[in-house]
């Protein structure tokens, strides 16, 4: 098994990755390597691109703001993509920023924000979560950086779901107003289950989800309800909770594309 390197800087780039291959890092990552870690000529550091694995390179100032890669090998090999799919109402950005991380930590591969009855942003950049994934990926040693599509009402993504990209997928759907029922046992038994090998999770706005919405999600045959427990919790809490039960009941196949 490939080993992390987690004392070598990382960093993500949009270039093919080969043996030989030379770089020139963007002026933003050129001065935070050159200026705030104060890297000097022939320092090594792990580059990633989402496709081709993680590959080591050697550094080499070419002025005050700017510096050349060059490959060396490639260190791990690209996975599988994870394949899952994490549907969130949209927060107001410092607790989205936070929970896109925590996201991408937990192993989702598709963001697919959703507008509800009760969502408290009107509008979203995905420019915004996408550079959130990366820096997350950047540190922890994440090789695949997650999709994200543009955000869907409700309403629209529930009547897509059957005829769209994830007609396959069960809706693991956090019910605010579900009997206090123990997780463990639906998530168990979706693990089970062999034709149900792929997961998306939907969690709600601060406000929860309408009584209208809940009861389409609740009629819906591809839907899984649970509950997270007797507290409270705020969104981006739910989705870290959530996203761990996933993991633990379900299997890294739930992340991965196995």
């Amino acid at each position: 098994m490939e080993r992390y390197d987690y004392k070598t800087q990382r960093i993500y780039v949009e270039a093919d990755l080969a043996t030989g291959t030379q770089i020139n890092a963007d002026r933003a990552q050129a001065n935070y390597l050159l200026n705030v870690l104060r890297l000097k000529s022939g320092a090594n550091l792990l580059l990633f691109n989402g496709r081709d694995g993680e590959w080591l390179a050697s550094l080499e100032p070419t002025g005050r703001k700017s510096c050349l890669l060059t490959l060396e090998k490639q260190t791990r090999a690209q996975p599988k993509p994870y394949n899952l799919v994490y549907l969130f109402a949209p927060l107001k950005q410092a607790r989205l920023d936070y929970m896109v991380q925590k996201a991408v930590e937990m192993g989702a591969g598709v963001f697919q924000p959703v507008f509800t009855h009760h969502t408290q942003v009107s509008t979203l950049k995905t420019e915004r979560i996408i550079a959130n994934s990366i820096e997350a990926a950047e540190q922890c040693g994440i090789l695949s950086i997650p999709k994200c599509n543009e955000p869907l009402k409700i309403d629209k993504m529930i009547s897509n779901w059957k005829n769209g990209a994830y007609s396959d997928y069960t809706l693991v759907f956090c019910d605010e107003n579900a009997p206090e029922d123990n997780p463990a046992e639906s998530l168990s038994k979706l693990n089970a289950d062999s034709s149900a090998k792929k997961i998306a999770l939907l969690i709600g706005p601060e406000g929860g989800f309408s009584t209208e919405e809940r009861t389409l999600l609740l009629a819906q045959e591809f839907v899984l309800p649970i509950a997270l427990g007797p507290r409270i919790l705020r969104a981006d809490t739910a989705a870290v909770a959530a996203l761990a039960l996933i993991q633990s009941f379900c299997g890294d196949w739930a992340a991965s594309g196995g």
